[in-house]
C-alpha cells in the first residue's frame, strides 16, 4: 500500500473514532440520560456508526476535499 493510501486510511479510521465515539456519546446522553446502562448502550451504538461511519468517511472525504477547493477556488 502506497504511504499516501495508507495515510487516509489511518486518517479515517482515527477520525471516524474521534468524531463518532463524540456523537454517539451526546446522542445516547440525550436520548436516555446517564442512566445505569449509558455505557453499554453507548458501545453498542459506537460499534455500529463505526462500521458505518468509517467507510463513509473514507470514500466521502475525497469527494468532499474535492468540492471544498472548487467551491474556494483552490486546489484539492
Amino acid at each position: 500500500m502506497n504511504p499516501q493510501k495508507k495515510f487516509h486510511l489511518v486518517f479515517s479510521l482515527l477520525m471516524g473514532a474521534m468524531m463518532i465515539s463524540l456523537m454517539t456519546f451526546v446522542i445516547t446522553a440525550v436520548n436516555i440520560g446517564f442512566t445505569p446502562d449509558f455505557l453499554g448502550r453507548w458501545g453498542k451504538a459506537f460499534l455500529v456508526a463505526y462500521v458505518v461511519g468509517v467507510p463513509v468517511i473514507f470514500f466521502l472525504a475525497p469527494v468532499a476535499r474535492k468540492l471544498t477547493g472548487r467551491m474556494l477556488g483552490t486546489p484539492a
